[in-house]
């Protein structure tokens, strides 16, 4: 809605091509996380609530009723207004096209892929758990394999590389200072990572492994495991 907003602003002033691939990148990473959550949810509307939506409530107690509006709808509507200041810059500059907006577009490409199979990767994983527990036998106790062999968040690192891309327009076009935006995400996103360790710890079945795989594997950016002996040295 932002994006085709600003596009069709009367006082928008845009490169053409500049504006029809951030139109086009904004609608296909847009499907790609619209599928994601059906997908995650077994194509049914709000059936579960976020699971930390509910750790929150617990935390907080009573009070929570309130402060949710603040720590949860509204500032979702900054950080939103945040994120999507590039799509502002992309249309109030007439800039030409040039190779730091090809740059752009195919990190945003890149970021949008490694998410999708990120996510498609956790999905097969937690559906063979699924069918294991249905007929008893042991489940898996951590996802290796593919990205996740890599990165324990490869699908927050593909996120991540999209606004950043995404910021990369509107530096190209002299508003460097927007990287404000990108940089809230990101900070939400270290805070959710955070939680999301955690939760996983608490899960005795898979405590011990998910530990060895936070000892020997990046936290976002996909990267070579740790080998035994980095690990000695490092003790």
């Amino acid at each position: 809605m932002l994006v085709h907003y600003y596009a069709s602003h009367p006082m928008s002033k845009a490169d053409a091509a500049r504006s029809a691939v951030a139109i086009g990148l904004t609608w296909v990473w847009s499907v790609r996380l619209t599928h994601n959550y059906f997908r995650r949810e077994r194509w049914q509307w709000g059936e579960k609530e976020d699971w930390r939506f509910n750790e929150m409530r617990r935390e907080y107690g009573k009070p929570w009723w309130w402060m949710s509006f603040f720590a949860v709808y509204l500032s979702q509507q900054v950080f939103l207004i945040g994120l999507c200041l590039p799509m502002y810059a992309i249309h109030s500059s007439d800039k030409p096209w040039n190779i730091w907006d090809s740059i752009a577009t195919g990190a945003c490409l890149t970021g949008i892929v490694i998410a999708y199979f990120a996510d498609t990767q956790l999905y097969e994983f937690v559906s063979r758990n699924e069918n294991l527990s249905k007929v008893g036998k042991p489940i898996v106790p951590n996802l290796e394999e593919g990205l996740w062999q890599y990165s324990r968040h490869p699908n927050y690192f593909g996120e991540q590389l999209w606004w950043w891309s995404l910021f990369l327009f509107a530096w190209n076009v002299g508003q460097g200072w927007m990287f404000v935006g990108p940089l809230g995400n990101t900070l939400c996103l270290a805070y959710v990572t955070v939680l999301v360790e955690r939760r996983m710890l608490k899960k005795d079945h898979r405590a011990e492994a998910f530990r060895e795989y936070q000892r020997t594997t990046s936290v976002w950016i996909p990267w070579f495991k740790r080998t035994i002996r980095e690990k000695a040295k490092s003790s």
